[in-house]
């Protein structure tokens, strides 16, 4: 079986025995023999029947869904869906943010996953992601850094980023975009 080589995922695996009491091979014999057809009713079963809390069960669900499909889908895939379509338009500023990003250092790691880019060195310090048809909006994890002028604050992307600058064009991935990057990259 081929998994993500996602660190996190990894983790999550590793753990998953002493966590829920099952392995993931365990789990997909569980949830193969339950022919359930989305990912919400896997969910259900997870949570309902077996009690895995919340981000195992969603875990081990995408994790199963990925294996019956033959596995994951190619990294370049992933980012290709993200800017198909009416968001073709924005994937030069996607790759201005990555060149941006892995400026940064030769530790940058790119992670797509289905809805976003993660950016991340020892942890997670951005996410980028094709928001609307006309804008990307681009996650920080900064320290003390109070909201300022493009700079937003809040807890952006489901508080997974302390910071969110939304940008329009290639251009705007400037100086003030690469040394927030930059400091989230420290700081990570």
């Amino acid at each position: 079986m081929t998994l993500t080589p996602d660190p996190q995922t990894q983790a999550m695996i590793a753990a998953m025995p002493e966590k829920t009491g099952k392995s993931l091979e365990e789990w997909f014999e569980i949830l193969s023999a339950a022919q359930l057809p989305t990912h919400g009713a896997l969910l259900k079963l997870l949570k309902g029947e077996y009690g895995v809390t919340h981000g195992y069960a969603n875990t081990i669900a995408i994790l199963f869904r990925q294996h019956a499909a033959g596995g994951p889908p190619p990294e370049a895939d992933l980012v290709a869906q993200q800017y198909a379509g009416a968001k073709a338009a924005l994937r030069p500023i996607y790759e201005a943010v990555i060149a941006a990003a892995t400026a940064c250092g030769p530790d940058v790691e790119i992670a797509p996953k289905k809805t976003y880019v993660a950016l991340r060195r020892h942890k997670q310090f951005a996410i980028i992601q094709a928001a609307t048809q006309a804008r990307v909006d681009l996650g920080l994890n900064l320290k003390d850094v109070a909201p300022a002028d493009r700079l937003e604050g809040g807890g952006a992307f489901s508080g997974m980023c302390s910071h969110r600058v939304r940008l329009g064009s290639p251009a705007e991935v400037d100086a003030a975009v690469s040394a927030w990057l930059r400091q989230a990259y420290e700081q990570a």
